[in-house]
């Protein structure tokens, strides 16, 4: 009898770690119902470009103006959107958006022409709350915030980006006290999808 019992327990010790990767292999991805939407409803547009114009930038810059404004939906996996925004020739920004598991986070992958990293990049922040399926607040992560400082623009700590999906129209805005600067893209009508932005590829 005792022979059986040992017998037993050795054969469960064998089937309990398959089982437990198992589990872990087959876990889904979490995420809530807001966020979710918000994230579907951009990626429904993944290939296609868009052009922008700037509704709001109270800033002495002119960097923006008479420039073609481009937002490409360019990759999109199930946890991941990356769209370019190219302004005119410049095509050093890619937002990237991605599923945490705790929310929703946005980043600015900042790149120089030849592809390597800007010093100011991957800028961004993540998201405190369940937002709406149409919008989501990013406020500045304590990566960005230390950047900002180190980078000498200690101001933009109180830096929150939102993004606004509706059916036809798409908003990237920034604020922060004494600041705002936003963005309308058309999603009517798709304009040709531009070039690679700096440091990707096709």
């Amino acid at each position: 009898m005792f022979k059986n019992f040992a017998s037993i327990l050795l054969s469960s010790l064998f089937v309990l770690p398959a089982v437990h990767a198992t589990t872990i292999k087959e876990a889904p991805l979490v995420s809530i119902d807001t966020h979710n939407q918000f994230f579907d409803s951009i990626r429904q547009h993944c290939g296609k470009a868009f052009a922008g114009k700037v509704i709001v930038d109270n800033s002495d810059s002119d960097y923006f103006l008479n420039k073609s404004l481009i937002m490409h939906v360019r990759k999109c996996t199930d946890s991941e959107l990356q769209i370019p925004f190219h302004v005119g020739k410049n095509a050093s920004r890619t937002w990237i958006v991605s599923k945490t598991g705790s929310g929703l986070s946005l980043k600015h992958d900042h790149r120089n022409e030849d592809g390597s990293y800007d010093t100011q990049t991957m800028y961004g922040g993540h998201t405190l709350d369940a937002g709406w399926a149409q919008v989501q607040s990013f406020p500045a992560d304590q990566y960005s915030k230390e950047l900002f400082v180190k980078t000498g623009i200690a101001q933009s700590n109180g830096n929150t980006w939102q993004m606004y999906i509706y059916p036809e129209k798409f908003t990237y805005r920034m604020i922060r006290q004494g600041r705002e600067f936003r963005v309308d893209f058309d999603l009517t009508s798709p304009v040709t999808t531009p070039a690679a932005p700096w440091g990707y590829s096709d």
